[in-house]
Parts: C-alpha cells; structure tokens; sequence
C-alpha cells in the first residue's frame, strides 16, 4: 500500500527570509534561493532544531502527503499549499479502518507542527512583525556599550543601548532584532542576519525613551557578535524587525511569571522584569527567577538583580564552574524550589518562559517531570493545557 508521510514545510507568505532555520540546521536540510526558503524532504529527519529559533513561526509547518513536494515545487509557491486529501491502496489483508485510524493520526500531527504550534498568552499586546527589512532597514545609534561580566571572566557579555531617533520602531518585551553584520562571509556573499532578543521593555530603556537595548556575548568566530561588542558609541547600526510573535508576556498584572535562562537567555527577562517593575498596578511582583552561569562573574545582570527586591522577584542562582563549590544547573534549583513549582503548574495564573542555550532543554523538561511525579502530576497533560492556553514557551539556541 502507499504510505503516507509527514513533511516539513516553510510558509512563504509568513517567512522573512532572515534564514536563521538555515544556519541552525545540523544536517543542511534548508535552503534558499531568492524567493523561497524550502526544506529538502529527502533530508530532513525531522531533529527539530530549527522551530525555536524562527522568529515568525512559518518554519512550524507541516502537511501529510502520498509524494512529497518537491524543492522546485517549494520554489515557485507564493503560499502553502492545502492538506491535500490523503488516499491508499490497500491491499490483501490490509485493516481499513486501522488505516484510516493512521491517516487521521498523522492528519492531527500535521496541523500541530512540533507538538503543537506555540501561542501567544491571550492578554498580551498585539506584536509588530517585519516592519523593518534588509532592503528598508532602521538606522539606529549606540548610546551605549557596557560589558555586563567582569575583565577577568572567561566570557564577554555586553549591554548595548540603540538610539531609533525620532523612527517608529514598536517593540514588546520578548520580541528580537535583526542585525547584518557588515562585509562578506568567508567564501563570499554577505551575512545572514542574526536575531537578537530585546533586553528592555517597551517604553524604552529608561521610560518614554525611543531607544532599545540588546544582550550580545561575544563568540570568537561570531560575526555578529564580535561586531556588536565592538560597537563604539555613536556608530550607526542596521536594525531589522521587530521579530516573534509569541514568547510574550501577559497584560494581567497579577499573572505569575516562572523564567528560567542560562547566559544571554536573561535578556527577554531583564525586559519583563522591568515592565513589571514599571507597572503600577503590579503589587509584589508575583516573579521567579532560575539562572544559570559558569560562575558569578559570568552571570550577566548579577548586580542590578541583587538591587530587585526578593519579594518582587524570586531569584534563583546556579553556578557549574565555581572552584570548591559542586557543580549545580537550573534543573537543579528547580527541583530545589519544587512545591512552590507544583503550586504554580496548577495556577491558571502562571506562565512558563524557558530561553538560553539548546543543552538547557532537556534538563529543564526532565526537572519539571520530575516535580510533577513527586507530587503526583501529569507532566505531560499540563504541559499540553499550558501550550494550548499561550502559558508555557521554549526559545532556546
């Protein structure tokens, strides 16, 4: 008989070319031409690695197919195609109804993409996406450039501030920027751009300014990164966006937030954070925090988090690589702070926001199984209630 099968495929209408999907693939599956981003179907093994990191979500497309599309075919399309109705050949001894059992099986797998496509939290405000392109980007220029972690850390984190003038350049915490890094690629042909996470709240670094700021670590062969640590003040940048439509924060001031990050990962939560700071109607807060650096002198923010009062955020610091101390991870000070954890798996209030390296992930999934088990939850059900509710979001890297 035929057998049908899943494909991976990338909106066109939705996809803004910024090819980070293309970058991050392990095994070179997506591609490009000047019109379309497409994903070759006779490599792809569906890893998953390339659906956190797009910032519009048109890579989280999938349709059920007796033949697969082929990349001409991707080529040419200005929009996805419709789920095309799915037919089989039976034959001798075959259970009809155990395939279409399979076919309706593989027909709701298709329309959730990646274990369901992530939503946005049903009180937040409406995002701005694109406004911004590589042939009209926003000009904008470095305030400021300050390196987050001390001289002699083994790691090199900046906060850059970007002046946009007197440019429309809407932004909500948990939304990225595109930057371009100047010059060529090695082998020719100029950089991809390379997204950013906002690292301050809407209103503006300091309130009612028109200005951003961004969280950048310095990588030795990074592109990007080594040109905005470099930035001087008064350089003038390229600034593309705003991108992401979903890793957002609730309108409700009394929703509670659970954040967990390593590294740069803390830049969508410095935004948070201080929205919520700016928000008079916030109370105490109702934050937590879990952390995660080599050593205190890597952890980017640590001092202007100690200024953050407990009861407004609750701070939660692990650190791997600090001589004489055992080694611990943010898994390890979730499971730490598990009944305050349990209580808020089943608080229609709270909201669950993991971003930093890729390596966190699995960790992470595996302390909140854990939490669940130890008090006699269904990991698996509440995550699945979180998802489908825009409470619970992943943008790891």
């Amino acid at each position: 008989m035929n057998k049908p099968v899943k494909q991976h495929l990338i909106d066109p209408e939705i996809c803004i070319r910024c090819y980070t999907c293309e970058m991050t693939c392990p095994i070179n599956a997506i591609e490009h031409n000047d019109d379309n981003v497409v994903v070759n179907p006779d490599i792809c093994n569906n890893c998953m690695d390339c659906i956190p990191v797009c910032p519009t979500g048109s890579i989280d497309e999938w349709r059920i197919v007796n033949q697969t599309y082929s990349l001409d075919e991707q080529y040419e399309w200005e929009e996805l195609p419709e789920q095309e109705e799915i037919e089989l050949e039976a034959g001798p001894g075959d259970n009809l109804e155990a395939l279409d059992d399979q076919i309706a099986a593989l027909l709701e797998q298709a329309h959730s993409g990646a274990g369901g496509a992530t939503k946005a939290p049903a009180t937040a405000s409406k995002p701005t996406v694109g406004l911004y392109t590589p042939a009209k980007p926003a000009k904008a220029t470095v305030q400021g450039n300050y390196r987050l972690t001390a001289e002699d850390a083994d790691v090199d984190i900046r906060h850059i501030i970007l002046n946009l003038g007197d440019q429309h350049f809407p932004v909500l915490e948990g939304q990225s920027v595109g930057i371009v890094p100047p010059g060529e690629k090695d082998g020719g042909g100029t950089h991809h751009p390379r997204l950013y996470s906002i690292s301050s709240p809407r209103d503006g670094e300091r309130p009612l300014t028109n200005n951003l700021a961004l969280t950048a670590k310095r990588e030795d062969q990074g592109a990007a990164s080594n040109y905005l640590c470099d930035l001087e003040k008064g350089a003038e940048i390229d600034l593309l966006g705003p991108f992401g439509s979903t890793f957002l924060m609730p309108n409700e001031a009394d929703a509670k937030l659970v954040m967990i990050c390593t590294g740069t990962g803390s830049a969508p939560f410095r935004g948070f954070t201080m929205r919520r700071q700016r928000d008079a109607d916030a109370g105490n807060g109702g934050l937590a925090l879990y952390f995660g650096a080599r050593t205190r002198e890597s952890l980017p923010y640590f001092g202007p988090l100690g200024k953050v009062p407990d009861s407004f955020l609750s701070k939660h610091f692990a650190f791997s690589r600090v001589e004489g101390e055992e080694k611990q991870y943010v898994q390890d000070k979730m499971r730490e702070d598990h009944e305050v954890l349990a209580v808020a798996m089943q608080d229609p209030k709270a909201h669950f926001y993991v971003c930093g390296l890729k390596a966190m992930d699995e960790g992470v999934e595996q302390a909140f199984e854990d939490i669940a088990r130890k008090h006699r939850l269904d990991w698996t059900s509440i995550r699945a209630k979180l998802r489908k509710e825009g409470r619970y979001h992943i943008e790891t890297y």
